[in-house]
């Protein structure tokens, strides 16, 4: 009775949304001294082991590295590029927006700052044009989720450090998905504004953009070409990713001073500050379950409900997509891919395509209601309301289902690389 009380109202209280983090405390701490017949003491020392790795210190540097451009000019060279490019092509500034969220995930590692960096200056500009309200706002809350599948990925290395998983041959398995995903949104903006009118190339635009924005594409290709020809690891490249923005945003652009760097700083303290104590415990949970032999139980569960690949990857992205509606992406990754994973190996799939299938499938939860993070970002970022914002992204949730569904069931599309 006590335990169906506490769920329900754990339950009860993530919908609402409110101190999410204290519950889950109490919730581990519970079942540690309850359960396990452990003590208080134990949960501390499995979260001081659990985060004493190297690896972790990767999050809060790209987090600073992206926070960093997005205080800087790096994000409105990308989309003056982009929209050099694609001037002749009908919806070519919708089509800019997708390409240039892609091409700023690749740097940032993170939905929001993606968002938080392309929105300011794409909205307005995409609104200017005659573009729709609802298109606007649903081409950059689901072009920014791209952050959390295009290398390097903040999820993909939480997924990595909690299923002991190569974090670069995750990377490299998530550039296939990530391809189409882009692809799959960017046809979408042709289809939907094709009769917008063309403009043309000015080859002298499209030069003077470039030589503006050259050193903001290089970022990508310096940090994971060092990961990919094992010059750096993910954490040095992490560290040179903040170097090459100080670089890039105070000596060459120098459109920011060193006194305009407290912000970036200070919004990657409460983010790492907010992120660390959830990883602590979802680690430090995941070490109970092991010992009490949890994944064991549930996959001896699972083969009785499931009997074949198929209906295991029906399941598994059913219960991704609910988690995903109602449970932040960190906490879901980290408690669930411990879980799911031994099941998923029980049945013959790859832990790096799961890892990908995981990822793409709680990126859907970005956009959903009720707790969807990008929507509430939306909602501060252009002063729009709830509904509206997610009625603006529901297109875009059909084709990141579409998408999901590819990569699911195509697992050469994310290990094409790694053979």
């Amino acid at each position: 009775m006590t335990g169906v009380l506490l769920g329900g109202g754990i339950l009860a209280l993530i919908a609402l949304r409110q101190n999410l983090y204290l519950i889950f405390a109490v919730s581990v701490i519970w079942l540690y001294t309850q359960v396990g017949r452990g003590r208080v003491e134990d949960v501390i020392q499995d979260m001081v082991f659990s985060v004493d790795q190297e690896l972790l210190l990767s999050v809060p540097l790209f987090i600073l590295a992206g926070n960093i451009m997005a205080r800087g000019s790096i994000a409105r060279r990308m989309i003056r590029l982009a929209v050099a490019v694609t001037a002749p092509v009908p919806g070519g500034l919708g089509v800019a927006v997708v390409l240039s969220c892609a091409v700023f995930a690749a740097i940032s590692g993170s939905s929001t700052v993606t968002l938080l960096a392309i929105g300011p200056v794409a909205y307005p500009a995409l609104r200017e044009n005659g573009y729709s309200n609802g298109f606007a706002l649903g081409s950059l809350c689901a072009a920014a989720t791209l952050g959390i599948i295009v290398p390097p990925s903040i999820p993909l290395i939480l997924y990595g450090v909690a299923t002991r998983s190569s974090i670069t041959d995750l990377f490299l398995a998530g550039i296939g998905p990530a391809l189409v995903l882009t692809a799959l949104m960017a046809g979408y903006a042709l289809i939907v504004n094709r009769d917008r009118p063309r403009g043309a190339w000015d080859m002298a635009e499209i030069g003077a953009a470039l030589r503006g924005g050259i050193w903001s594409l290089a970022m990508p290709v310096v940090i994971l070409g060092g990961i990919y020809s094992g010059h750096f690891t993910a954490t040095e490249s992490a560290a040179i990713a903040v170097a090459y923005a100080l670089l890039v945003e105070l000596l060459i652009h120098r459109e920011i001073a060193s006194r305009d760097l407290y912000a970036p700083f200070a919004q990657t303290v409460l983010l790492a500050g907010a992120l660390l104590p959830i990883l602590a415990l979802a680690l430090s949970l995941n070490m109970f379950l092991t010992l009490e032999r949890v994944p064991q139980s549930l996959v001896t569960w699972m083969s009785t409900v499931v009997h074949d690949r198929f209906g295991f990857i029906l399941l598994s992205m059913a219960l991704l997509l609910v988690v995903g509606a109602v449970m932040e992406i960190t906490p879901a990754v980290l408690v669930l891919a411990p879980l799911l994973l031994p099941m998923a190996r029980s049945h013959g799939i790859d832990p790096v395509h799961f890892g990908i299938m995981m990822i793409v499938n709680l990126e859907i939860g970005y956009l959903t209601p009720p707790l969807g993070l990008n929507l509430f970002v939306a909602m501060t970022a252009f002063r729009q309301d709830f509904m509206t914002v997610t009625r603006a992204v529901l297109p875009f949730i059909a084709i990141l289902l579409a998408g999901l569904a590819v990569v699911s069931l195509w697992p050469a599309l994310s290990l094409f690389l790694l053979r």
